[in-house]
């Protein structure tokens, strides 16, 4: 399937970009009018784009189908200021609640049931039910576009962070499983970024692997290997060398037994066992 954007409607492609493009995190943008009223909204176009400066960028698009524009992109053109929360699963269907069109002048903190606290260097309030919240200073932004769908790209900088203690680990860091994040979608789909959801990859060799060029040919073309274990195999500097001393007894085959000992990222041990097929 090819599509050329422009050839199809607005909204249909919209839809395609958002399926293929997620899971997306999502900014709950807290912003007030010049009169303090509160405005809550969430957006999924959005990330961090730096830690020095701290940089966070979201984009309230223009409405496809009458070509208007939000109230939060109207308030941070005015005032300068947004307090950005991020989203955990016990918050997602308050959250989905506030993303409703009311009104300009309508409180989302309340309609949705949130709880706002007063920000340290900001006007926009904090959502005390988020774990973590940064209050910004809005640097520019940037229209990408005038017609329905064109984004506005909200370039921040984070002036303080809230971060709720409930969600580190004993070494002082976001346990991904108690901040328990949810990210957006295609339609009415969202990610919960917990549990078995969650897994680790080993980054890149900082000494260089070797690379899927440097694994022997039986093992580049294994029926059993996948491109992620392959991929495991080739993050080593080097083929290890053949270690006699190593128990080990056929299972299933070689290849499917280094595969099971490459699951449970244990590199070292695959090899020595795939080492051992003739």
């Amino acid at each position: 399937m090819i599509i050329t954007p422009g050839e199809i409607k607005t909204a249909q492609f919209h839809q395609y970009l958002l399926g293929a493009i997620s899971p997306r995190p999502i900014c709950f943008a807290s912003t007030v009018d010049l009169e303090g009223n509160m405005n809550l909204s969430p957006f999924s176009f959005f990330n961090v784009f730096g830690s020095k400066p701290p940089i966070l960028i979201f984009s309230p698009a223009r409405r496809v189908r009458d070509n208007t524009i939000k109230h939060t992109l109207e308030n941070a053109l005015a005032t300068k200021e947004v307090v950005i929360n991020v989203v955990n699963y016990a918050m997602v269907q308050q959250m989905s609640l506030s993303s409703c069109e009311y009104p300009k002048g309508v409180n989302e903190f309340e309609k949705a049931g949130f709880t706002p606290v007063a920000s340290t260097l900001v006007k926009p309030f904090r959502v005390k039910e988020s774990p973590a919240s940064f209050e910004c200073k809005v640097l520019e932004v940037k229209e990408t576009g005038e017609e329905g769908g064109a984004g506005n790209l909200i370039i921040c900088e984070v002036v303080l962070m809230h971060l709720d203690d409930a969600v580190l680990n004993e070494q002082g860091q976001i346990d991904p499983h108690k901040i328990d994040l949810v990210a957006r979608m295609g339609g009415d789909y969202y990610c919960r970024a917990s549990g078995a959801s969650v897994f680790t990859v080993e980054k890149p060799n900082m000494q260089l692997g070797m690379g899927f060029d440097a694994l022997p040919e039986k093992i580049r073309k294994s029926k059993v290997l996948t491109g992620n274990h392959l991929g495991q195999l080739a993050n080593m500097t080097s083929i290890p060398e053949f270690d006699p001393a190593y128990q080990y007894e056929v299972n299933q085959g070689y290849h499917e037994d280094a595969k099971q000992k490459l699951d449970q990222h244990q590199v070292g041990e695959a090899w020595q066992i795939l080492l051992r097929e003739k």
